[in-house]
């Protein structure tokens, strides 16, 4: 179908944002232009059912959302786009969540996602626009989000989640696997497979082990 043509057809949206003045907002916004809000959910979960709900033509969402108001939105939609691929993903937020919104920029195809930051919208219209395009299948990112990215990329541990980066540091101080998994409070596989992560995420071939562990505390220490 002409892209055009589809900016012109009515949008069905699932939008997630727990302030619900900007919810309404948004909604308010949405429907002006002629696009309908088919659901407009305050958790992240909500936005999981929401989708297998109404079967969206795009979702709007916000990073933090309850209940640890820390990147749940943005979790649940790289989870969405995994199951849907060619479900369009446009996030909507105040600051830029480094290691997710990579994988949501990865996912499927590359096609069909977005991700702005709210304080640099400028128009309404620039919203619309934005969200029309995702729909379509194209891809609108904030400059400032691909400068993040891009910084992001340079430094090798920013690829590891908050967990691996704690094992690491253990590691960095010497401790065995043993004495990590007692520190964590977890079994000494589950230190183990971090640890298997984190070599392959720093990109450090198969050796003997022990090198490689080295290699990688070196990183963590130049980090």
């Amino acid at each position: 179908m002409d892209r055009q043509l589809e900016r012109e057809q009515a949008l069905r949206v699932v939008l997630a944002e727990d302030s619900v003045l900007l919810r309404d907002g948004i909604v308010a916004l949405l429907t002006r232009f002629g696009h309908k809000v088919v659901a407009a959910v305050g958790d992240a979960d909500a936005l999981v059912d929401a989708v297998a709900e109404h079967a969206p033509d795009i979702v709007v969402t916000d990073v933090r959302m309850p209940p640890g108001f820390q990147d749940e939105g943005l979790h649940a939609a790289v989870r969405l786009r995994a199951e849907r691929p060619a479900l369009p993903v446009l996030v909507l937020s105040q600051y830029v969540q480094r290691t997710y919104a990579a994988e949501l920029l990865d996912s499927g195809d590359g096609t069909g996602v977005g991700y702005l930051l709210k304080d640099r919208v400028g128009q309404v219209e620039e919203f619309v626009d934005a969200l029309c395009e995702v729909a379509a299948g194209g891809t609108v990112v904030d400059p400032e989000v691909v400068r993040q990215l891009l910084r992001r990329r340079r430094d090798p541990l920013a690829r590891l989640t908050p967990r691996e980066r704690e094992v690491l540091g253990l590691v960095a101080q010497g401790r065995s696997n043993g004495a990590i998994a007692r520190e964590l409070v977890v079994t000494e596989a589950a230190v183990g497979k971090h640890i298997g992560s984190i070599l392959a995420k720093l990109d450090l071939p198969p050796a003997d082990d022990v090198h490689r562990r080295v290699l990688a505390v070196l990183a963590y220490l130049r980090s």
